[in-house]
């Protein structure tokens, strides 16, 4: 498709300045937010609030499944596989775990952390505005995590979805591939999971389900390589927890930057571009 052009006649780039376009790239969100996080002490209570039930659920799962399950499949594996079946079962248990521990800990643990985390993040980039609707603000308190009151409506970071799960499971027999099949189970899983990050954001800003569905795909290849990185830290033995944290504040990090440019459209009377526009660079 052609480039846009607009009423003065000339042609916008192709792409973004390229220092721009990397300092944005949406898969360094999650690394960013592992940065930020540990950057900004206020956020430290949230996660020693949850460190030893992480640490504790995380090893307790992962070493079940490397005790019992992780030679099996290598012995599977290495019928299709050879040498590489010793690292492509440790992706499929590692896969397997990261499931179950989302499963457990996301549905009973951890939702409501990153929920603060989420909402921290954006009044602390100053972003404030979207906070304030959906939470009591304590405006006097030192810092956003303190300054964060009881929800006002529905809290979730992202939805807990079967699906989802189900999905990954389906997935996971694509390390079974050699060579590409793991890379292929991390971006197709990523596609997915991506998107969700934003769950929250998405609420704050009030799309609706069609609106969701442009938003989404006017930056389909942003929240794939997002959610792609996402995974694999989660993918990482014991830190999947930690990372799931700093991944939340990476995708709040992303949140504000995306409101700043949605502001400015609004501001300029645009309203925000459809999804026949290719990817920005935000």
């Amino acid at each position: 498709m052609a480039p846009d052009i607009p009423p003065g006649g000339e042609r916008q780039p192709l792409l973004p300045h390229s220092r721009e376009l990397i300092i944005s790239a949406s898969f360094l969100y999650p690394l960013k937010g592992f940065v930020y996080f540990f950057s900004h002490p206020f956020l430290y209570p949230l996660l020693r609030a949850r460190l030893v039930p992480a640490i504790v659920l995380s090893i307790a799962v992962l070493g079940l499944l490397f005790a019992f399950t992780y030679l099996p499949q290598v012995a599977f594996l290495a019928l299709f596989h050879g040498p590489l079946a010793w690292v492509n079962a440790a992706f499929l248990v590692l896969g397997e775990g990261a499931a179950i521990i989302a499963l457990l800990f996301e549905a009973f643990l951890v939702d409501e952390t990153l929920v603060d985390i989420f909402d921290a993040v954006l009044i602390n980039e100053g972003h404030l505005a979207l906070v304030q609707p959906a939470r009591e603000i304590h405006a006097a308190a030192p810092d956003p995590v303190k300054q964060l009151g009881k929800p006002l409506t529905s809290a979730q970071y992202s939805p807990f979805s079967f699906r989802q799960i189900l999905e990954f499971i389906i997935l996971l027999p694509l390390n079974l591939i050699p060579v590409v099949g793991t890379p292929l189970f991390l971006v197709l899983t990523g596609r997915r999971g991506g998107p969700l990050h934003h769950w929250r954001y998405f609420k704050f800003i009030g799309l609706r389900r069609k609106e969701k569905s442009k938003w989404i795909q006017r930056r389909r290849w942003r929240y794939t390589w997002f959610g792609t990185v996402a995974l694999v830290l989660q993918l990482v033995p014991v830190l999947s927890m930690l990372f799931l944290m700093t991944t939340a504040t990476g995708a709040a990090m992303w949140a504000a930057d995306l409101e700043k440019q949605r502001q400015k459209e609004l501001a300029g009377g645009q309203q925000p571009a459809g999804p026949s526009h290719s990817d920005d660079h935000v």
